[in-house]
């Protein structure tokens, strides 16, 4: 029964780490920090951004959860640093790895969830300044985006 808890506390903690992402991009990045996440809405030669910080920041509180946890005996807290770790790792893969191509895979996906995901970022990417800017979130993004991949190509 104790894992099934733990399983709920990782699962809960991924879940978070969508609506925070998108309270931080809208409200941080694209807020007081954008001149570190305006690094991200240019183009750039190099393999890294200044934007690349963020990442650096999200794992703080990941590696403290866990590093707490354990000192605790594996409780709770390593849980929710371990969900906090598995929306990182996935929000590379999709954001790095599937849209921004930094690695070259999967480029051409027909997954209709997929491309929407592709498709918002790229309506997101279209403001080169802080305002005025649209489709904050990341793994959720509204359905219009999955509507518009679907229509366009069929």
């Amino acid at each position: 029964m104790l894992y099934l808890f733990y399983f709920f506390i990782t699962l809960t903690s991924f879940a978070f780490m969508e609506g925070f992402a998108w309270f931080t991009h809208k409200y941080i990045m694209h807020g007081p920090l954008w001149f570190i996440h305006k690094s991200h809405h240019v183009i750039s030669k190099g393999t890294f951004q200044l934007n690349d910080l963020f990442a650096v920041i999200f794992a703080v509180p990941s590696w403290l959860f866990m590093q707490f946890g354990v000192m605790d005996g594996f409780d709770y807290k390593f849980f929710i640093g371990t969900g906090i770790t598995l929306y990182g790792a996935w929000y590379f893969a999709v954001h790095d790895v599937f849209v921004h191509q930094r690695i070259k895979w999967l480029k051409k996906t027909k997954n209709k969830y997929m491309q929407g995901l592709r498709r918002a970022h790229k309506v997101h990417h279209k403001s080169l300044v802080k305002d005025n800017n649209e489709c904050f979130g990341f793994l959720l993004v509204p359905r219009k985006y999955h509507r518009q991949y679907n229509e366009t190509s069929e």
